[in-house]
């Protein structure tokens, strides 16, 4: 009777240590998912603000630039894509059209010196850059929450813990386009 008792004890100490581990892991993978979500709503109020300020900036540069139509076209339908972008992954995408709009309205700039010296151009591009540094520094904070998150997922045991409990890995990145990794051609 008295070893019934010890081994019973001992098997309720086990259940408790491992269901504790269990409860702690799924926990941890609650907070980690959550730290996505409030990195995530970061970088969304970063693409949000840059893409109130392009319809300032497009408006200047109008004004200089009235034959450019196809530019502010690209311009107004990568922001209406941000706009209905749902998901990180659309929200992703969408952001990659913001870019590469911008940059194509910004060598219109280049062929617009007195545009360059318009106090309100540069009002605005200053205000355009910081938000592109201030997306910057959330995408990299959105990327290594993903990493940390998805590299907790991937570790023994949490990944039993997670496979029960629902957790998947996030592949929801920021990744660079591949046609930015090509060096511009530099004329002199």
């Amino acid at each position: 009777m008295r070893i019934a008792l010890i081994v019973l004890g001992v098997v309720v100490l086990l259940a408790l240590a491992v269901g504790g581990q269990f409860v702690g892991i799924r926990n941890e993978l609650a907070v980690q998912r959550e730290a996505i979500e409030a990195a995530w709503a970061q970088v969304d109020v970063a693409l949000q603000r840059r893409a109130d300020l392009i319809p300032r900036l497009v408006e200047t540069v109008k004004g200089f630039a009235a034959q450019e139509r196809e530019v502010f076209a690209n311009v107004a339908n990568a922001r209406a894509a941000l706009g209905g972008a749902r998901t990180p992954q659309e929200r992703i995408a969408a952001n990659a059209q913001i870019d590469s709009a911008l940059s194509r309205l910004l060598v219109v700039v280049e062929n617009y010196p007195q545009l360059k010296s318009n106090e309100n151009f540069m009002r605005l591009q200053d205000e355009l850059a910081g938000t592109e540094n201030r997306i910057a520094v959330e995408r990299r904070k959105y990327n290594e929450t993903v990493q940390k998150y998805n590299t907790h997922i991937a570790l023994f045991p949490n990944s039993i813990v997670a496979a029960m409990t629902g957790f998947q890995r996030n592949d929801a990145y920021f990744r660079t386009d591949p046609v930015s990794r090509e060096a511009p051609p530099v004329q002199f």
